[in-house]
């Protein structure tokens, strides 16, 4: 896994949720949370919530995006926010190899 320090994501590739990361849906989106690092992040919207809790099922992020209903011309701020949550170690690269 490398690190992320990108402004946006690369949607063409598949995330997941950090394995140490537990969701907390809550009426404003979610609340996040790094057990190995101790760190909080907040969704400040439900979207972004169904974004994420889609990048396992999903192929790429720019899927998980489109499941979410996300459209082209909202892409990059998205890609912007999962940018975020990968830098903070909220969200990780999948490892394809076998």
């Amino acid at each position: 896994m490398r690190p992320v320090t990108a402004a946006v994501l690369d949607l063409d590739r598949a995330w997941d949720l950090h394995p140490q990361v537990s969701v907390r849906p809550e009426p404003f989106g979610a609340l996040l949370y790094h057990f190995s690092t101790r760190q909080l992040s907040f969704l400040k919207e439900r979207r972004l919530l169904t974004i994420v809790q889609n990048l396992e099922k999903s192929d790429t992020a720019r899927a998980a995006c489109h499941a979410a209903g996300v459209t082209e011309d909202d892409l990059p701020r998205y890609a912007r926010a999962l940018a975020a949550l990968a830098r903070s170690s909220m969200l990780a690269e999948r490892n394809l190899t076998p």
